[in-house]
């Protein structure tokens, strides 16, 4: 089983059938983009025996459609990300090695949705239309055949959006580099760096989708405000407070329509916990991007939880959904206020299943626990190698809501030396799916 440490990776479920002219990007009513076209792929579960690994890349011949539809969920930190404005588009219209091995690792797994994190937003979506015709939609050197997604999601982020206030309190605004960052409502050298994008086989309701870009960190019930350790008083003065958005980039409710019924992916990127000060803000924030979910899970009027869009109140109680993303928060490791991921984890809506795992994320824990960095979590259970000072980690989540069943999930992250691993390494995160119906 993935859960327990298997030592497989998905056989990709064959391609789908796609319209002659799918694909096409047009414009939405809310701040992002939909593909026209219809799909009607159907995902094939992998089957192999346990402790073995998986090199086939496709089947030669398909088998049977299952008799109920399954859905592939996945989340992916591709690292696509540059600190120059625009500088993506300019790798993305060349030859970009990493956008390929990005790409090799996508048409392995074959998400039917798949968020990717760390992925530059530019209004044209210019970046987005490069990824998906020449990376996606080439077969690559150890992916599978050509991957469509007829169906995408994207829109502007908080990261380096400059925000006109002192964020860092070092006594002035804005400034060079890393200064000009901090001071951003999002930390980024640009707006749109580190974006999200949404990919989708199957239809996104862009009219009832709901961002929270702008909602302002103060209205969170319980608020986390960072003190400063010398004075005992906030790090940021009413002013400032009233005025701070809570995510750093941004949190999305995207329903896609399916053959399970409406999916809500609920998206984002929460800062990491680190890069701070002794107040420790980046910590509070993460902690608090986390506890925003929780209280959309928990539904209710909630006059408070107001979208970009002037609508408020948490999630139905009776939508399924997944939340996925890069949440930089490890259950038991790190720098993290661990209660925010643990309360997502054990939250009631949330589907109780295998935790994923890797042979890779295995071998590459142990290696460093022979080098002092030892971890408290399952070593097969990290989905990122942030080096020799940090180690691995886990902080790539597929969290499935209940009312869907668990078939499978697992981390793209194979043994070093195996001939999959040469495509694993566009990123120091690695892709993680779970299968569902």
């Amino acid at each position: 089983m993935a859960g327990a440490g298997s030592t497989w990776m998905p056989a990709p479920p064959p391609s789908p059938r796609l319209p002659a002219g799918g694909g096409i990007a047009i414009p939405v009513s809310s701040p992002g983009c939909e593909n026209a076209g219809m799909n009607k792929h159907t995902l094939l579960l992998a089957l192999t025996m346990l402790g073995t690994a998986c090199t086939s890349t496709a089947p030669a011949t398909a088998p049977a459609a299952p008799a109920t539809p399954q859905l592939r969920l996945a989340t992916y930190n591709t690292s696509l990300y540059s600190d120059d404005t625009g500088g993506l588009i300019r790798e993305l219209e060349g030859d970009s090695a990493h956008a390929r091995k990005i790409a090799a690792v996508l048409q392995r797994v074959r998400p039917d949705l798949v968020l990717l994190n760390e992925f530059d937003f530019d209004e044209a979506h210019r970046a987005a239309d490069l990824f998906q015709q020449r990376y996606l939609e080439t077969a690559q050197a150890g992916g599978g055949e050509a991957l469509r997604y007829p169906y995408r999601y994207l829109a502007p982020v908080n990261t380096g959006v400059p925000s006109g206030l002192d964020l860092d309190n070092n006594g002035s605004v804005g400034g060079k580099g890393r200064e000009r960052g901090n001071d951003a409502w999002g930390y980024g050298l640009h707006p749109g760096q580190y974006g999200m994008l949404v990919l989708s086989r199957y239809p996104i309701d862009s009219a009832a989708v709901r961002s929270f870009q702008r909602l302002k960190w103060s209205t969170l019930p319980g608020a986390i405000r960072p003190l400063d350790p010398d004075t005992g008083k906030p790090f940021w003065n009413d002013a400032v407070w009233s005025q701070l958005r809570l995510s750093s980039k941004s949190h999305w409710d995207v329903p896609v329509r399916t053959p399970l019924g409406t999916v809500h992916v609920l998206a984002s990127h929460p800062t990491p916990p680190v890069f701070d000060g002794r107040e420790k803000r980046n910590a509070a924030r993460n902690h608090d991007e986390l506890r925003l979910w929780k209280e959309y899970l928990d539904g209710g009027d909630a006059p408070w939880l107001c979208d970009d869009q002037g609508r408020c109140g948490g999630l139905a109680a009776d939508a399924r959904f997944v939340i996925v993303g890069d949440l930089n928060n490890d259950p038991a490791d790190g720098d993290g206020r661990h209660d925010a991921i643990l309360e997502l984890l054990e939250h009631p809506r949330v589907l109780r299943y295998p935790t994923p795992a890797s042979p890779g994320g295995e071998q590459t824990s142990l290696a460093y626990a022979e080098k002092g960095i030892v971890r408290r979590g399952a070593p097969q259970h990290a989905t990122g190698d942030f080096g020799p000072r940090s180690g691995t980690m886990r902080l790539d989540y597929v969290l499935p809501s209940t009312g869907f069943s668990y078939l499978d999930g697992g981390v793209f992250w194979p043994a070093a030396g195996t001939p999959e691993a040469a495509i694993a390494d566009g990123s120091d995160h690695h892709l993680v799916w779970v299968d569902v119906r």
